[in-house]
């Protein structure tokens, strides 16, 4: 039973609340679980956050957003930080991500393995993306390159 003064202004309401939950949610904001712990202390393994796949219809991502990319399968998403973006030279020396040869400062990162990667340069449409959590060996740790085709959207909360 609907109530309010007009029952069918109220049942109307509620369809078009209906409606527009269904659309926002099966298109634009992703719900996904977090699992792993790559991205901690930012994302703890099991906590639940949504994707905008809208975030970046207007520019693509930029340096520090935190984004999921579709690696392997329709319906496995990863979510890593964006350290590089297209065109630049990106170089990991003991731990420390080195973009177009300066050292970037990433204060989400609290401890770090003294991980290596050959300087790569980036094409423009590719992006470097890597964990907040470098205390992980990097041979269990997905990074690296990534097409712009791949990014499903900004993780947003």
């Amino acid at each position: 039973m609907i109530y309010g003064r007009n029952p069918r202004r109220t049942a109307v309401r509620v369809l078009v609340l209906v409606a527009v939950s269904v659309i926002i949610f099966r298109w634009v904001l992703i719900p996904i679980r977090a699992e792993g712990i790559s991205m901690e202390p930012a994302y703890q393994s099991g906590t639940l956050h949504f994707v905008n796949r809208l975030a970046f219809a207007a520019h693509g991502p930029r340096r520090g957003d935190v984004i999921a990319i579709r690696l392997a399968g329709p319906h496995v998403l990863y979510v890593k930080r964006v350290v590089g973006l297209p065109g630049e030279r990106i170089e990991i020396i003991e731990g420390q991500v080195y973009v177009n040869g300066a050292l970037l400062v990433e204060s989400y990162v609290q401890r770090r393995k003294p991980w290596q990667y050959d300087e790569v340069t980036l094409t423009s449409r590719e992006y470097f993306l890597i964990g907040d959590n470098r205390a992980m060996l990097a041979k269990d740790h997905a990074f690296g390159r990534a097409d712009v085709s791949r990014i499903v959207g900004k993780v947003v909360f």
